[in-house]
């Protein structure tokens, strides 16, 4: 008997203490689930917030990858670096130029190129350095704005085309059609003509000979995207037609169009200085190289410098913008992607 009272008494603490460490691992069980389910909380919410982090991290990704290629393309770089140039010129003209635009002084008429005047005087006396210094600031306002209007027509027009389709797209292709037909300078002196000389005026007739190139290439982009399935679940979830078009379907048809611009005020410079050449643009006694022009070609044979200088401008000024245009299409170009 007291054998068995001493194995029985020994037994109790032993179950105890059993007990006790399982309500210590029930305990430790309990904790880690919660633990766990705080972590998997926290993972989700991290989780929630990974695509927003991701979406971005993809576009600035596109943003780089596209300015890396366009950073390999040296033409390109140079002929940003020339626009670049060419901008700070026109901005800082009225510092940069020595005379002014219309300061005459007959005496000095037909200069040769020297160190007071770097490019020689014009029939008047003129500067022509500072002229063309002055002259770029009308040349690049008519190109930007000129090509700014036309290609926000037909941006326009090219999007309710492209989206709505059927006879919408009929009516306003056929419009295009007929804009296309003619040849855009001849469009623009037929307009300029009729409306009469001046600025707003030129920069008008050009605008409106650019219209159909900017709508077709936005009906083309828009054909091709509004038919994915992003757009499908735009209209499932109740957008509006506006808002689809806005939000969804230009973000991804900006690439083209920007390369568009980039490319059309090359032709609304040479447009514009070709209307002024003729008489149908900017007036004495602005300075506007296509006037500049126009002024200097009688005396071409015996003072070459009255053309050649204006004529550079031009030359070196469209072409930075088709050096750029061209390494901007390629960066942006979504096969390179």
């Amino acid at each position: 008997m007291p054998e068995k009272k001493v194995v029985k008494g020994a037994g109790a603490p032993k179950s105890q203490a059993v007990s006790d460490a399982a309500g210590r691992t029930g305990h430790g069980a309990m904790n880690r689930a919660a633990g766990r389910s705080e972590s998997n909380a926290a993972n989700g919410t991290a989780g929630m917030a990974e695509p927003d982090d991701i979406s971005m991290y993809k576009k600035q990704s596109q943003l780089v990858q596209a300015w890396g290629r366009l950073r390999k393309n040296r033409v390109a770089i140079a002929g940003m670096v020339i626009l670049l140039v060419l901008m700070f010129c026109a901005v800082f003209a009225e510092q940069l130029a020595p005379y002014g635009y219309d300061d005459q002084d007959v005496m000095r008429r037909f200069t040769f190129p020297c160190r007071e005047f770097p490019f020689g005087t014009d029939n008047l006396g003129r500067c022509i350095y500072s002229r063309i210094l002055y002259g770029s600031r009308i040349s690049l306002l008519i190109g930007f704005v000129a090509t700014g209007m036309g290609a926000a027509a037909g941006t326009v027009l090219g999007a309710v085309a492209g989206y709505y389709g059927k006879g919408t797209d009929n009516m306003i292709m056929r419009f295009c059609d007929i804009l296309q037909a003619i040849p855009s300078l001849l469009l623009a002196i037929a307009i300029a003509a009729a409306l009469g000389s001046g600025l707003f005026n030129m920069m008008l007739a050009i605008s409106i000979g650019a219209i159909p190139r900017y709508a077709r290439t936005v009906r083309a982009s828009i054909l091709t995207v509004k038919e994915q399935e992003f757009i499908e679940a735009a209209h499932a979830i109740g957008a509006g037609d506006i808002r689809i078009i806005m939000k969804h379907i230009f973000p991804n048809c900006l690439a083209p169009i920007i390369v568009q611009v980039t490319l059309g005020v090359a032709g609304s410079i040479i447009n514009a200085a070709s209307l002024s050449f003729i008489g149908l643009g900017v007036q004495a006694p602005a300075a506007e190289w296509g006037s500049m022009l126009s002024a200097g070609r009688q005396y071409v044979r015996d003072y070459w410098f009255v053309v050649m200088f204006p004529g550079l401008a031009i030359m070196t000024t469209i072409l930075s913008l088709n050096l750029f245009g061209d390494g901007l299409r390629d960066a942006l170009d979504p096969k390179l992607k």
